[in-house]
Protein backbone atom coordinates (compact mmCIF):
# COMPACT_ATOMS: atom_id res chain seq x y z
CA UNK A 1 0.00 0.00 0.00
CA UNK A 2 1.07 3.64 -0.86
CA UNK A 3 -0.55 6.53 0.44
CA UNK A 4 -2.47 8.95 -1.50
CA UNK A 5 -1.08 12.55 -1.19
CA UNK A 6 -3.82 14.90 -0.06
CA UNK A 7 -2.23 18.14 -1.84
CA UNK A 8 -2.38 21.10 -0.05
CA UNK A 9 -0.81 23.49 -2.54
CA UNK A 10 -3.35 22.86 -5.26
CA UNK A 11 -6.27 23.08 -2.98
CA UNK A 12 -4.77 26.27 -1.35
CA UNK A 13 -4.50 28.05 -4.91
CA UNK A 14 -8.67 27.69 -5.26
CA UNK A 15 -9.26 28.87 -1.97
CA UNK A 16 -6.35 32.22 -2.68
CA UNK A 17 -8.63 32.79 -5.74
CA UNK A 18 -11.82 32.07 -4.56
CA UNK A 19 -10.33 35.10 -1.96
CA UNK A 20 -9.33 36.73 -4.73
CA UNK A 21 -13.11 37.23 -6.34
CA UNK A 22 -14.43 38.26 -2.30
CA UNK A 23 -12.33 40.86 -1.84
CA UNK A 24 -12.86 42.35 -5.46
CA UNK A 25 -16.67 41.74 -4.55
CA UNK A 26 -16.95 43.36 -1.15
CA UNK A 27 -16.15 46.63 -2.16
CA UNK A 28 -14.65 48.05 0.55
CA UNK A 29 -10.54 47.63 1.22
CA UNK A 30 -9.35 44.85 3.26
CA UNK A 31 -5.78 45.39 5.03
CA UNK A 32 -4.31 43.23 6.97
CA UNK A 33 -1.27 44.61 9.31
CA UNK A 34 1.53 42.09 10.38
CA UNK A 35 3.31 43.06 13.26
CA UNK A 36 7.07 41.41 13.68
CA UNK A 37 9.24 41.99 16.89
CA UNK A 38 13.11 40.49 16.66
CA UNK A 39 15.35 38.55 13.87
CA UNK A 40 13.77 35.47 14.13
CA UNK A 41 14.25 34.27 10.18
CA UNK A 42 11.92 31.85 10.22
CA UNK A 43 9.36 34.21 11.54
CA UNK A 44 10.52 36.83 8.47
CA UNK A 45 9.99 33.62 6.16
CA UNK A 46 6.28 32.82 7.19
CA UNK A 47 5.32 37.04 7.26
CA UNK A 48 6.61 36.88 3.93
CA UNK A 49 4.81 34.44 2.22
CA UNK A 50 1.83 36.10 4.19
CA UNK A 51 2.30 39.49 2.57
CA UNK A 52 3.33 37.95 -0.41
CA UNK A 53 -0.20 35.93 -0.30
CA UNK A 54 -1.96 39.16 0.37
CA UNK A 55 -0.90 40.78 -2.60
CA UNK A 56 -1.97 38.31 -4.89
CA UNK A 57 -5.36 38.50 -3.04
CA UNK A 58 -5.82 42.18 -3.25
CA UNK A 59 -5.41 42.45 0.22
CA UNK A 60 -3.77 45.72 1.71
CA UNK A 61 -0.16 44.72 3.54
CA UNK A 62 0.65 46.85 6.43
CA UNK A 63 3.83 45.34 7.94
CA UNK A 64 5.50 46.29 11.36
CA UNK A 65 8.56 45.92 12.56
CA UNK A 66 9.63 46.19 16.36
CA UNK A 67 13.51 45.10 17.47
CA UNK A 68 13.98 42.38 19.67
CA UNK A 69 14.81 44.32 22.80
CA UNK A 70 11.26 46.20 21.88
CA UNK A 71 8.96 46.18 25.38
CA UNK A 72 5.61 44.49 25.99
CA UNK A 73 4.29 47.83 26.15
CA UNK A 74 5.44 49.64 23.39
CA UNK A 75 3.66 46.61 21.63
CA UNK A 76 0.68 46.64 23.43
CA UNK A 77 0.59 50.62 22.43
CA UNK A 78 1.29 49.46 18.58
CA UNK A 79 -1.62 46.98 18.62
CA UNK A 80 -3.52 49.55 20.43
CA UNK A 81 -2.80 51.96 17.55
CA UNK A 82 -3.85 48.98 14.82
CA UNK A 83 -7.11 48.40 16.67
CA UNK A 84 -8.42 52.04 15.78
CA UNK A 85 -6.87 52.22 12.60
CA UNK A 86 -9.79 51.65 9.60
CA UNK A 87 -7.47 50.72 7.15
CA UNK A 88 -6.54 47.65 9.25
CA UNK A 89 -9.54 44.89 9.11
CA UNK A 90 -7.18 42.16 10.23
CA UNK A 91 -4.45 42.24 12.51
CA UNK A 92 -1.63 39.00 13.03
CA UNK A 93 1.30 39.58 15.25
CA UNK A 94 3.91 36.76 14.62
CA UNK A 95 5.01 34.36 17.10
CA UNK A 96 6.68 33.55 19.04
CA UNK A 97 7.50 37.24 20.55
CA UNK A 98 10.97 37.39 22.34
CA UNK A 99 10.60 36.36 26.42
CA UNK A 100 10.40 39.98 27.70
CA UNK A 101 6.94 40.02 26.23
CA UNK A 102 3.89 38.06 27.70
CA UNK A 103 2.17 36.40 24.39
CA UNK A 104 -1.07 35.64 25.82
CA UNK A 105 -1.89 39.19 26.88
CA UNK A 106 -0.73 40.75 23.23
CA UNK A 107 -3.13 37.96 21.99
CA UNK A 108 -5.74 39.22 24.29
CA UNK A 109 -5.43 43.05 23.62
CA UNK A 110 -5.63 42.64 19.72
CA UNK A 111 -9.65 43.33 18.99
CA UNK A 112 -11.39 40.25 18.35
CA UNK A 113 -12.83 41.30 15.51
CA UNK A 114 -9.72 41.99 13.75
CA UNK A 115 -7.91 38.49 15.27
CA UNK A 116 -7.59 36.83 12.15
CA UNK A 117 -5.40 34.15 14.29
CA UNK A 118 -8.57 33.26 15.55
CA UNK A 119 -6.42 33.26 19.42
CA UNK A 120 -8.45 35.81 21.03
CA UNK A 121 -10.96 33.89 23.99
CA UNK A 122 -13.18 35.66 22.72
CA UNK A 123 -13.43 33.77 19.19
CA UNK A 124 -11.87 30.77 20.99
CA UNK A 125 -14.82 30.88 23.20
CA UNK A 126 -17.35 31.12 20.34
CA UNK A 127 -15.78 27.96 18.85
CA UNK A 128 -16.33 26.04 22.07
CA UNK A 129 -19.54 27.00 22.03
CA UNK A 130 -20.05 25.45 18.59
CA UNK A 131 -20.69 29.18 16.61
CA UNK A 132 -17.13 29.80 15.25
CA UNK A 133 -15.96 33.37 14.07
CA UNK A 134 -12.51 33.36 13.29
CA UNK A 135 -10.70 30.64 13.34
CA UNK A 136 -7.41 29.38 13.71
CA UNK A 137 -6.08 28.99 10.57
CA UNK A 138 -3.99 26.04 10.69
CA UNK A 139 -7.43 23.64 12.19
CA UNK A 140 -9.41 25.36 8.97
CA UNK A 141 -6.72 24.65 6.76
CA UNK A 142 -7.08 20.92 7.69
CA UNK A 143 -10.91 20.80 7.98
CA UNK A 144 -10.71 21.76 4.51
CA UNK A 145 -7.94 19.49 3.33
CA UNK A 146 -9.81 16.71 4.97
CA UNK A 147 -13.39 18.05 2.90
CA UNK A 148 -11.53 18.25 -0.33
CA UNK A 149 -10.10 14.94 -0.06
CA UNK A 150 -13.87 12.90 0.91
CA UNK A 151 -12.15 11.85 4.31
CA UNK A 152 -15.52 11.12 6.50
CA UNK A 153 -15.76 12.34 9.78
CA UNK A 154 -19.11 11.33 11.19
CA UNK A 155 -18.61 8.32 14.18
CA UNK A 156 -14.87 8.33 12.85
CA UNK A 157 -11.98 7.65 15.50
CA UNK A 158 -9.90 10.63 15.60
CA UNK A 159 -6.68 11.21 17.62
CA UNK A 160 -5.03 14.13 17.60
CA UNK A 161 -1.44 14.15 19.06
CA UNK A 162 -0.51 17.60 20.32
CA UNK A 163 -2.73 19.81 22.66
CA UNK A 164 -1.86 23.44 21.68
CA UNK A 165 -3.94 26.40 21.59
CA UNK A 166 -2.45 26.85 18.09
CA UNK A 167 -3.32 23.40 16.71
CA UNK A 168 -4.63 20.76 19.04
CA UNK A 169 -6.83 22.25 20.80
CA UNK A 170 -8.91 23.85 17.99
CA UNK A 171 -9.03 21.19 15.50
CA UNK A 172 -10.38 19.01 18.33
CA UNK A 173 -13.18 21.29 18.29
CA UNK A 174 -13.46 21.32 14.66
CA UNK A 175 -13.60 17.21 14.43
CA UNK A 176 -15.75 16.81 17.45
CA UNK A 177 -18.16 19.20 15.44
CA UNK A 178 -17.95 16.87 12.71
CA UNK A 179 -19.26 13.89 14.79
CA UNK A 180 -16.23 12.24 14.98
CA UNK A 181 -14.92 10.86 18.52
CA UNK A 182 -11.99 12.69 19.51
CA UNK A 183 -9.01 11.54 21.55
CA UNK A 184 -6.51 14.09 22.45
CA UNK A 185 -2.81 12.84 23.52
CA UNK A 186 -0.03 14.62 24.64
CA UNK A 187 3.63 13.74 26.14
CA UNK A 188 1.92 12.66 29.48
CA UNK A 189 -0.26 9.76 27.29
CA UNK A 190 0.99 6.57 28.48
CA UNK A 191 1.03 3.80 25.31
CA UNK A 192 0.72 6.46 22.72
CA UNK A 193 1.09 3.83 19.96
CA UNK A 194 -1.81 1.73 21.23
CA UNK A 195 -3.96 5.35 20.77
CA UNK A 196 -2.90 6.46 17.80
CA UNK A 197 -3.32 2.52 16.12
CA UNK A 198 -7.05 3.12 16.79
CA UNK A 199 -7.40 5.99 14.87
CA UNK A 200 -9.38 7.00 11.58
CA UNK A 201 -8.06 10.11 11.49
CA UNK A 202 -5.04 10.43 12.64
CA UNK A 203 -3.26 14.72 13.35
CA UNK A 204 0.28 14.91 14.84
CA UNK A 205 0.84 18.60 15.72
CA UNK A 206 3.94 18.32 18.14
CA UNK A 207 6.96 19.62 16.21
CA UNK A 208 9.18 17.01 16.40
CA UNK A 209 10.12 14.60 13.55
CA UNK A 210 9.50 10.82 13.34
CA UNK A 211 7.00 11.53 15.82
CA UNK A 212 4.82 9.53 15.03
CA UNK A 213 6.24 6.43 12.87
CA UNK A 214 4.19 3.76 10.96
CA UNK A 215 3.74 1.55 13.31
CA UNK A 216 1.91 3.78 15.62
CA UNK A 217 -0.72 4.23 12.33
CA UNK A 218 -3.69 1.70 11.49
CA UNK A 219 -3.47 0.29 7.83
CA UNK A 220 -5.28 2.67 5.86
CA UNK A 221 -5.90 5.94 8.03
CA UNK A 222 -5.81 9.02 6.94
CA UNK A 223 -2.77 10.89 8.34
CA UNK A 224 -2.43 14.76 8.78
CA UNK A 225 1.04 15.90 9.41
CA UNK A 226 1.12 19.29 11.00
CA UNK A 227 4.77 19.30 11.66
CA UNK A 228 7.34 21.35 10.12
CA UNK A 229 10.74 20.83 11.70
CA UNK A 230 14.92 21.55 10.01
CA UNK A 231 16.66 18.25 9.65
CA UNK A 232 19.86 19.19 8.07
CA UNK A 233 19.11 21.17 4.83
CA UNK A 234 15.17 19.03 5.00
CA UNK A 235 12.21 20.36 5.58
CA UNK A 236 10.33 17.25 7.31
CA UNK A 237 7.21 16.75 9.34
CA UNK A 238 6.03 15.26 12.44
CA UNK A 239 5.52 11.63 11.05
CA UNK A 240 8.10 9.58 9.73
CA UNK A 241 8.21 8.83 5.46
CA UNK A 242 7.38 5.39 6.19
CA UNK A 243 4.20 6.32 6.96
CA UNK A 244 3.35 6.69 3.25
CA UNK A 245 3.53 2.52 3.30
CA UNK A 246 1.00 2.52 5.94
CA UNK A 247 -1.38 4.99 5.84
CA UNK A 248 -4.34 5.26 3.26
CA UNK A 249 -4.36 9.54 2.58
CA UNK A 250 -1.35 11.69 4.06
CA UNK A 251 -0.81 15.23 3.77
CA UNK A 252 2.91 15.72 2.32
CA UNK A 253 5.61 18.26 3.89
CA UNK A 254 6.14 20.66 2.37
CA UNK A 255 2.91 21.36 0.11
CA UNK A 256 0.34 20.13 2.60
CA UNK A 257 -1.02 21.48 5.65
CA UNK A 258 1.67 24.60 4.81
CA UNK A 259 -0.34 26.30 2.16
CA UNK A 260 -3.52 25.67 3.05
CA UNK A 261 -2.97 27.41 6.52
CA UNK A 262 -2.32 30.66 4.43
CA UNK A 263 -4.73 30.25 2.32
CA UNK A 264 -7.08 29.86 5.54
CA UNK A 265 -5.69 33.42 7.23
CA UNK A 266 -6.52 34.94 3.63
CA UNK A 267 -10.56 33.64 4.73
CA UNK A 268 -10.27 34.56 7.61
CA UNK A 269 -8.86 38.58 6.55
CA UNK A 270 -11.85 38.68 4.63
CA UNK A 271 -14.33 37.88 6.83
CA UNK A 272 -13.22 40.11 9.34
CA UNK A 273 -13.29 43.09 6.89
CA UNK A 274 -17.30 41.38 6.30
CA UNK A 275 -17.91 41.94 10.04
CA UNK A 276 -16.44 45.57 9.99
CA UNK A 277 -18.29 46.49 7.13
CA UNK A 278 -21.51 45.04 8.31
CA UNK A 279 -22.16 42.75 5.84
CA UNK A 280 -21.73 39.73 8.65
CA UNK A 281 -22.82 40.23 12.41
CA UNK A 282 -19.97 39.72 14.71
CA UNK A 283 -21.74 37.76 17.60
CA UNK A 284 -21.85 40.04 20.66
CA UNK A 285 -20.77 43.13 19.11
Amino acid sequence: MTASLMDGKALAERVRAEVKDEVAALGTPVGLATVLVGDNPASHVYVRSKRNACAEAGIESLHHELPEDASEDALLALVEELNADQRVTGILVQLPLPEQIDEARVIRSIAPVKDVDGFHPVNAGFLLQGTPTLLPATPAGIMEILAAHDVSLKGARAVVVGRSNIVGKPISLLLLAEHATVTMCHSRTVDLPSVTRQADVLVAAVGKADAVTAGMIRPGATVVDVGINRVGEKLVGDVSPDAAEVAGKLTPVPGGVGPMTIAALLRNTVKAARYQAGVLAFPGA
